[in-house]
């Protein structure tokens, strides 16, 4: 893997430990939804998480993930139709 492979593949683990951390003390889904600061950080790792996954594909296109093309889509979807995001989705 290609240095800027391995720096994305970082990018995504650190988006992942941060929605982990930012959920933690969340016990259900109603208090997600009443929490507009953690739903904003959360969708703000998962576009992260989108953006550097594309990249990765773009350095590294013979690596193969599953769902890449959905999540690089939810990213999408996050970003330009954020308007049209249902917190269920999220």
């Amino acid at each position: 893997m290609t240095e800027k492979g391995k720096k994305y593949l970082s990018d995504i683990l650190m988006a992942i430990d941060l929605i982990e951390n930012f959920i933690a003390d969340t016990p259900d889904f109603n208090s997600y939804q009443e929490d507009l600061k953690t739903q904003s950080a959360i969708e703000r790792q998962l576009a992260i998480i989108g953006a550097a996954l594309n990249k990765i594909k773009q350095v590294e296109s013979d690596l193969s993930i599953q769902h890449d093309q959905k999540i690089i889509g939810f990213r999408n979807r996050l970003v330009h139709a954020y308007d049209s995001i249902d917190d269920s989705i999220v």
